[in-house]
């Protein structure tokens, strides 16, 4: 019999095969491990692409934004506008108001139109009360309706030349007449509708109240003609800012005969602002008003409507009363 050949199981040919499966195993980490840079690479280059497309879409939507803002004010600015017409068509209404008020009053002929002026100067309820304790002296001729319930008091005349070269030497005998009721103030002032002061040295300060002092007073204002516009609101305005203290009792009274451009209602509300109201309603200051037949006697109704209704809702709202003369006689 012949004899059986013996297997070797770790024969040379086995140990080749083993070898170049590591071999190829070895080769297959060689290959991956050289992989590795161009992913990391392409990773980055993606960051910064989508950090540039990012940064792109913020700038596009800051550029809507600014024009989004850019409309929003254009459309703040037309609101404006047409809040500024609305007023001006509101002013409109208001002085065609006027004017068909002033065609129908002049109508009326004179008799019944002195009877209409001098009933605005009759004494109500309540000035009767406050004037009930008053006795004037026997030469005094008091303005009829105004309280004269103040310490101080400040003058705000027309000198346009509708006033200085009209009603003047009927100015002078008012402004008199009014200082008579007062027998004796704290302090007097006496500007034009301007805001300018008689007297310059005097300016921001209170005259002291002597006869002397009411008789310059008089003596200037004869002659006294500085520029006027014929609106009393920046001569209240400076008597209120500059002269109003706490506790004093101040009246100031206006004297003038036209108010030929504003609105009526928009110096009402400006002088309310600067008039404050306490919680009882109560003003800083007083302020009365006496008007001048002047533009009447021109036929100039318009102006002198606009002049009374501006002067009537200054009164009512600030505590005084307001005075219409009939004649310049």
């Amino acid at each position: 019999m012949a004899r059986r050949r013996e297997i070797e199981v770790f024969s040379l040919s086995f140990l080749d095969a083993i070898c170049c499966g590591f071999g190829a195993v070895i080769m297959l980490l060689v290959l991956n491990k050289a992989g590795e840079p161009v992913i990391i690479e392409r990773a980055r280059v993606d960051r910064q692409a989508l950090v540039a497309a990012l940064e792109r879409e913020l700038a596009e939507i800051r550029g809507e934004t600014t024009i989004i803002e850019r409309d929003m004010t254009s459309v703040e600015v037309e609101l404006a506008a047409s809040r500024e017409l609305l007023a001006r068509l509101q002013g409109d209404l208001s002085r065609i108001r006027g004017q068909f008020a002033a065609s129908r009053a002049e109508g009326l002929d004179a008799e019944q139109r002195g009877e209409l002026l001098a009933a605005r100067q009759k004494l109500s309820e309540e000035m009767r009360r406050m004037l009930a304790d008053y006795t004037p002296p026997p030469e005094d001729n008091p303005v009829g309706g105004i309280p004269v319930d103040s310490e101080y008091i400040i003058f705000v005349i027309d000198t346009s030349g509708s006033m200085f070269q009209g009603p003047w030497r009927l100015v002078l005998r008012k402004i008199t007449e009014t200082l008579k009721v007062y027998p004796r103030v704290k302090g007097i002032q006496v500007l034009n509708d301007e805001g300018k002061y008689m007297f310059a040295s005097y300016a921001g300060k209170w005259i002291p109240d002597s006869p002397g002092t009411r008789q310059r007073i008089i003596s200037t204002l004869a002659n006294w003609n500085p520029y006027s516009d014929s609106s009393p609101v920046e001569g209240i305005a400076e008597a209120i800012n500059t002269f109003y203290e706490p506790g004093k009792s101040l009246s100031i009274y206006v004297f003038g005969d036209d108010f030929p451009t504003g609105q009526v209602e928009a110096v009402a509300r400006y002088v309310e602002r600067i008039n404050k109201a306490d919680e009882l309603g109560n003003r800083l200051v007083r302020i009365h008003g006496v008007g001048f037949p002047t533009q009447i006697a021109g036929g100039r109704m318009g102006n002198a409507v606009r002049f009374a209704n501006l002067m009537r809702a200054l009164c009512e709202r600030n505590g005084g009363t307001f005075v219409a003369l009939a004649t310049l006689n």
